[in-house]
């Protein structure tokens, strides 16, 4: 088994998805709810349960696992394609901004050396997943993903931070829907 990949289709994993060179992507609101719709569209339909998440400018956390009849590997892939496709197609009509073109061209030199990339690579490949094996290690991991924003001195409250699942801990409503651990 190679580290970091999903071995066992239905365990809880802690999962980060990457841009590609770490570009701060999620800047725009616009492409923020298109990772809370495809989100809470997993959700509902590809039986993803998502325990924890948090958006950062460039990076995706997220706590969770995948109901017995999907496997969790295709559920994120299909996210991941579904994500890149439609954040892509936006970039495309605004790239008249100087920072989308620049962000496009990146993205365009980073797909051209791969055979199964027909134009632009957004995410790196893989889910860097982590299997959590223990109640202790998911609190762990609970708790990191909701002090990433506080980290990164976006906000001074983890709850605060309208991108992560932390607001649904502290009782208030989050933008995608999770089952609390």
């Amino acid at each position: 088994m190679r580290p970091f990949q999903v071995s066992d289709q239905h365990a809880v994993y802690f999962l980060t998805l990457t841009i590609v060179d770490w570009i701060d992507v999620f800047t725009r609101k616009e492409y923020k709810i298109e990772v809370v719709e495809s989100l809470n569209f997993c959700v509902e339909r590809k039986g993803l349960e998502i325990f924890a998440w948090c958006l950062m400018s460039n990076h995706l956390h997220l706590l969770c696992r995948s109901k017995e009849v999907f496997r969790l590997s295709d559920t994120i892939q299909d996210f991941k394609k579904f994500t890149a496709r439609k954040i892509l197609a936006s970039m495309e009509r605004e790239s008249i901004e100087s920072r989308a073109a620049w962000i496009l061209k990146t993205f365009k030199e980073k797909g051209a050396n791969q055979n199964r990339i027909t134009n632009y690579k957004f995410w790196v490949d893989g889910l860097h997943a982590v299997v959590i094996e223990s109640n202790q290690f998911l609190e762990q991991k609970l708790h990191y993903i909701h002090q990433n924003p506080v980290g990164a001195m976006i906000v001074d409250e983890p709850e605060e931070y309208l991108f992560s699942s932390a607001r649904d801990y502290a009782g208030r409503k989050g933008l995608v829907k999770v089952e609390l651990y």
